[in-house]
Protein backbone atom coordinates (compact mmCIF):
# COMPACT_ATOMS: atom_id res chain seq x y z
CA UNK A 1 0.00 0.00 0.00
CA UNK A 2 1.38 3.41 -0.98
CA UNK A 3 1.84 6.25 1.49
CA UNK A 4 -1.11 8.13 -0.01
CA UNK A 5 -3.37 5.08 0.24
CA UNK A 6 -2.28 4.45 3.82
CA UNK A 7 -2.99 8.08 4.72
CA UNK A 8 -6.45 7.88 3.14
CA UNK A 9 -7.29 4.63 4.97
CA UNK A 10 -6.10 5.96 8.34
CA UNK A 11 -8.00 9.20 7.80
CA UNK A 12 -11.21 7.31 7.08
CA UNK A 13 -10.78 5.12 10.17
CA UNK A 14 -10.64 8.20 12.40
CA UNK A 15 -13.44 9.90 10.45
CA UNK A 16 -15.63 6.81 10.83
CA UNK A 17 -15.01 6.95 14.59
CA UNK A 18 -16.28 10.53 14.60
CA UNK A 19 -19.35 9.59 12.58
CA UNK A 20 -20.13 6.73 14.98
CA UNK A 21 -19.92 9.16 17.89
CA UNK A 22 -22.62 11.21 16.17
CA UNK A 23 -24.89 8.16 16.06
CA UNK A 24 -24.13 7.05 19.61
CA UNK A 25 -24.33 10.51 21.20
CA UNK A 26 -27.38 12.15 19.62
CA UNK A 27 -27.55 14.68 22.48
CA UNK A 28 -24.34 16.22 21.12
CA UNK A 29 -26.18 17.04 17.90
CA UNK A 30 -28.52 19.59 19.45
CA UNK A 31 -26.57 22.46 17.87
CA UNK A 32 -26.88 20.80 14.46
CA UNK A 33 -30.54 19.77 14.68
CA UNK A 34 -32.63 21.45 17.36
CA UNK A 35 -30.93 24.85 17.32
CA UNK A 36 -31.36 25.53 13.56
CA UNK A 37 -35.00 24.44 13.73
CA UNK A 38 -35.66 26.74 16.70
CA UNK A 39 -33.94 29.66 14.98
CA UNK A 40 -35.93 29.16 11.77
CA UNK A 41 -39.28 28.90 13.54
CA UNK A 42 -38.67 31.72 16.05
CA UNK A 43 -37.37 34.28 13.59
CA UNK A 44 -39.91 33.35 10.92
CA UNK A 45 -42.94 33.73 13.17
CA UNK A 46 -41.82 36.12 15.92
CA UNK A 47 -39.98 38.70 13.81
CA UNK A 48 -41.32 37.92 10.36
CA UNK A 49 -44.32 40.21 10.67
CA UNK A 50 -42.23 43.17 11.88
CA UNK A 51 -39.41 43.12 9.30
CA UNK A 52 -39.96 44.48 5.80
CA UNK A 53 -37.66 43.35 3.01
CA UNK A 54 -36.49 46.15 0.67
CA UNK A 55 -38.01 45.45 -2.71
CA UNK A 56 -40.70 43.26 -1.19
CA UNK A 57 -40.92 39.54 -0.74
CA UNK A 58 -41.37 36.98 2.01
CA UNK A 59 -39.27 37.39 5.15
CA UNK A 60 -39.34 33.61 5.57
CA UNK A 61 -37.54 33.22 2.26
CA UNK A 62 -35.13 36.05 3.09
CA UNK A 63 -34.38 34.39 6.43
CA UNK A 64 -33.23 31.04 5.10
CA UNK A 65 -30.02 32.26 3.46
CA UNK A 66 -28.93 33.84 6.75
CA UNK A 67 -29.87 30.81 8.86
CA UNK A 68 -27.87 28.55 6.53
CA UNK A 69 -24.81 30.82 6.76
CA UNK A 70 -25.01 31.23 10.55
CA UNK A 71 -25.37 27.51 11.23
CA UNK A 72 -22.42 26.71 8.97
CA UNK A 73 -20.25 29.16 10.92
CA UNK A 74 -21.33 27.54 14.18
CA UNK A 75 -20.15 24.27 12.67
CA UNK A 76 -16.56 25.27 13.35
CA UNK A 77 -17.25 24.59 17.02
CA UNK A 78 -18.14 20.98 16.24
CA UNK A 79 -14.59 20.08 15.27
CA UNK A 80 -13.13 22.34 17.98
CA UNK A 81 -15.24 20.65 20.65
CA UNK A 82 -14.41 17.17 19.34
CA UNK A 83 -10.68 17.88 19.38
CA UNK A 84 -10.92 19.48 22.83
CA UNK A 85 -12.70 16.41 24.23
CA UNK A 86 -10.10 14.10 22.70
CA UNK A 87 -7.35 16.14 24.34
CA UNK A 88 -8.96 15.79 27.75
CA UNK A 89 -9.92 12.09 27.58
CA UNK A 90 -6.54 10.80 26.38
CA UNK A 91 -7.71 9.72 22.92
CA UNK A 92 -4.95 11.68 21.20
CA UNK A 93 -2.23 9.89 23.13
CA UNK A 94 -3.75 6.52 22.24
CA UNK A 95 -3.90 7.39 18.55
CA UNK A 96 -0.36 8.70 18.54
CA UNK A 97 0.84 5.38 19.94
CA UNK A 98 -0.41 3.68 16.76
CA UNK A 99 1.72 3.37 13.59
CA UNK A 100 -0.13 6.17 11.75
CA UNK A 101 0.89 9.65 10.69
CA UNK A 102 -0.02 12.29 13.25
CA UNK A 103 -1.66 14.42 10.57
CA UNK A 104 -4.30 11.75 9.99
CA UNK A 105 -5.86 12.60 13.34
CA UNK A 106 -6.69 16.11 12.16
CA UNK A 107 -7.70 15.02 8.67
CA UNK A 108 -9.99 12.36 10.12
CA UNK A 109 -11.71 14.87 12.42
CA UNK A 110 -12.06 17.27 9.48
CA UNK A 111 -13.71 14.63 7.30
CA UNK A 112 -16.09 13.66 10.11
CA UNK A 113 -17.02 17.31 10.66
CA UNK A 114 -17.55 17.79 6.93
CA UNK A 115 -19.95 14.83 6.88
CA UNK A 116 -21.63 16.18 10.00
CA UNK A 117 -22.24 19.53 8.27
CA UNK A 118 -24.81 17.89 6.01
CA UNK A 119 -27.08 17.17 9.01
CA UNK A 120 -28.08 20.78 9.84
CA UNK A 121 -28.42 21.58 6.14
CA UNK A 122 -30.95 18.77 5.82
CA UNK A 123 -32.95 19.79 8.90
CA UNK A 124 -32.97 23.46 7.91
CA UNK A 125 -34.10 22.60 4.38
CA UNK A 126 -36.98 20.49 5.66
CA UNK A 127 -37.97 23.09 8.27
CA UNK A 128 -37.76 25.88 5.73
CA UNK A 129 -39.99 24.04 3.29
CA UNK A 130 -42.45 23.36 6.12
CA UNK A 131 -42.80 27.08 6.97
CA UNK A 132 -43.15 28.20 3.36
CA UNK A 133 -39.63 28.67 2.02
CA UNK A 134 -39.25 27.80 -1.66
CA UNK A 135 -36.39 27.69 -4.16
CA UNK A 136 -37.41 29.76 -7.18
CA UNK A 137 -34.24 29.38 -9.23
CA UNK A 138 -33.13 26.67 -11.62
CA UNK A 139 -31.89 23.28 -10.50
CA UNK A 140 -28.34 24.28 -11.45
CA UNK A 141 -28.45 27.43 -9.35
CA UNK A 142 -29.94 25.55 -6.39
CA UNK A 143 -27.20 22.94 -6.69
CA UNK A 144 -24.61 25.74 -6.74
CA UNK A 145 -26.16 27.12 -3.54
CA UNK A 146 -25.72 23.84 -1.70
CA UNK A 147 -22.21 23.47 -3.14
CA UNK A 148 -21.36 26.91 -1.76
CA UNK A 149 -22.60 25.84 1.66
CA UNK A 150 -20.41 22.73 1.64
CA UNK A 151 -17.37 24.73 0.52
CA UNK A 152 -17.93 27.34 3.24
CA UNK A 153 -18.40 24.55 5.77
CA UNK A 154 -15.08 22.98 4.75
CA UNK A 155 -13.35 26.34 5.23
CA UNK A 156 -14.74 27.04 8.70
CA UNK A 157 -13.70 23.57 9.84
CA UNK A 158 -10.10 24.81 9.75
CA UNK A 159 -11.06 27.78 11.88
CA UNK A 160 -12.34 25.20 14.36
CA UNK A 161 -9.03 23.33 14.27
CA UNK A 162 -7.22 26.60 14.92
CA UNK A 163 -9.50 27.27 17.88
CA UNK A 164 -8.73 23.81 19.22
CA UNK A 165 -5.01 24.61 19.02
CA UNK A 166 -5.45 27.81 21.02
CA UNK A 167 -8.11 26.65 23.48
CA UNK A 168 -7.61 23.25 25.07
CA UNK A 169 -10.92 22.80 26.91
CA UNK A 170 -14.53 22.41 25.69
CA UNK A 171 -15.62 25.13 28.13
CA UNK A 172 -13.14 27.56 26.61
CA UNK A 173 -14.41 26.79 23.11
CA UNK A 174 -17.99 27.51 24.19
CA UNK A 175 -16.89 30.79 25.74
CA UNK A 176 -15.30 31.97 22.51
CA UNK A 177 -18.55 31.15 20.68
CA UNK A 178 -20.52 33.72 22.66
CA UNK A 179 -17.78 36.34 22.86
CA UNK A 180 -16.65 36.51 19.21
CA UNK A 181 -18.40 34.24 16.73
CA UNK A 182 -21.98 34.59 17.96
CA UNK A 183 -22.07 38.43 17.72
CA UNK A 184 -20.31 38.32 14.34
CA UNK A 185 -23.15 36.26 12.86
CA UNK A 186 -25.66 38.93 13.92
CA UNK A 187 -23.69 41.92 12.57
CA UNK A 188 -24.55 40.75 9.07
CA UNK A 189 -27.58 40.33 6.83
CA UNK A 190 -28.40 37.01 8.47
CA UNK A 191 -31.71 38.09 10.00
CA UNK A 192 -32.31 41.69 8.95
CA UNK A 193 -31.58 43.75 5.82
CA UNK A 194 -28.33 45.68 6.08
CA UNK A 195 -30.20 48.93 5.40
CA UNK A 196 -31.77 48.69 8.87
CA UNK A 197 -28.44 48.67 10.73
CA UNK A 198 -26.95 51.88 12.20
CA UNK A 199 -23.76 53.40 10.84
CA UNK A 200 -20.70 51.54 12.05
CA UNK A 201 -22.45 48.20 12.27
CA UNK A 202 -23.71 48.65 8.74
CA UNK A 203 -20.20 49.02 7.31
CA UNK A 204 -19.02 45.95 9.23
CA UNK A 205 -21.96 43.96 7.93
CA UNK A 206 -21.32 45.02 4.34
CA UNK A 207 -17.83 43.47 4.38
CA UNK A 208 -18.68 40.57 6.68
CA UNK A 209 -18.18 37.25 4.81
CA UNK A 210 -21.28 35.88 6.55
CA UNK A 211 -23.29 38.57 4.78
CA UNK A 212 -21.74 37.58 1.47
CA UNK A 213 -22.63 33.92 1.90
CA UNK A 214 -26.16 34.82 3.00
CA UNK A 215 -26.65 37.12 0.00
CA UNK A 216 -25.14 34.59 -2.42
CA UNK A 217 -27.48 31.87 -1.18
CA UNK A 218 -30.50 34.15 -1.55
CA UNK A 219 -29.45 34.94 -5.11
CA UNK A 220 -28.80 31.31 -6.02
CA UNK A 221 -32.11 30.19 -4.49
CA UNK A 222 -34.04 33.05 -6.11
CA UNK A 223 -35.11 34.46 -2.73
CA UNK A 224 -35.69 38.09 -1.68
CA UNK A 225 -32.58 40.05 -0.75
CA UNK A 226 -30.33 38.36 -3.28
CA UNK A 227 -29.86 41.49 -5.39
CA UNK A 228 -27.91 44.44 -4.01
CA UNK A 229 -29.23 47.97 -4.18
CA UNK A 230 -27.63 50.35 -6.71
CA UNK A 231 -24.43 51.83 -5.34
CA UNK A 232 -23.92 49.06 -2.79
CA UNK A 233 -20.32 48.10 -1.86
CA UNK A 234 -18.51 45.56 -4.04
CA UNK A 235 -19.04 42.57 -1.69
CA UNK A 236 -22.81 43.07 -1.90
CA UNK A 237 -22.69 43.49 -5.68
CA UNK A 238 -20.65 40.27 -6.06
CA UNK A 239 -21.49 38.11 -3.02
CA UNK A 240 -20.65 34.82 -4.73
CA UNK A 241 -17.18 35.94 -5.78
CA UNK A 242 -16.53 37.55 -2.40
CA UNK A 243 -17.60 34.34 -0.65
CA UNK A 244 -15.25 32.25 -2.77
CA UNK A 245 -12.37 34.63 -2.03
CA UNK A 246 -12.96 34.15 1.69
CA UNK A 247 -13.30 30.38 1.34
CA UNK A 248 -10.03 30.05 -0.55
CA UNK A 249 -8.28 32.50 1.77
CA UNK A 250 -9.40 30.68 4.92
CA UNK A 251 -8.33 27.29 3.61
CA UNK A 252 -4.97 28.47 2.24
CA UNK A 253 -4.07 30.43 5.37
CA UNK A 254 -5.81 28.61 8.20
CA UNK A 255 -5.34 24.97 7.19
CA UNK A 256 -1.52 24.84 7.37
CA UNK A 257 -1.43 27.30 10.28
CA UNK A 258 -4.02 25.29 12.21
CA UNK A 259 -2.25 22.00 11.57
CA UNK A 260 1.11 23.34 12.78
CA UNK A 261 -0.40 25.11 15.79
CA UNK A 262 -2.32 22.02 16.84
CA UNK A 263 0.71 19.77 16.53
CA UNK A 264 2.70 22.18 18.70
CA UNK A 265 -0.08 22.40 21.26
CA UNK A 266 -0.28 18.63 21.80
CA UNK A 267 3.52 18.26 21.89
CA UNK A 268 3.89 20.42 24.96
Amino acid sequence: MSAAQSFAVDTWVIARRGVKHIRRQPEALSDATIQPIIFVVLFAYVFGGAITIPGGGSYKEFLMGGIFAQTIVFGCFGVAMALAYDRTNGAIDRFHSLPIARSTFLSGHSVASFIRSAIPMFFMTVTGLAIGWRIHSSFTDALAGYALMFMFSFAVIWIGVLLAAWIATPEGVQGIAFVIIFPLTFIASTFVPIETLPDGLKQIAEWNPITAVSQALRYLFGNPGGHAAPGAPWPLQHPGTYSLIWIVGIVVLCAPLAARAYQRSISK
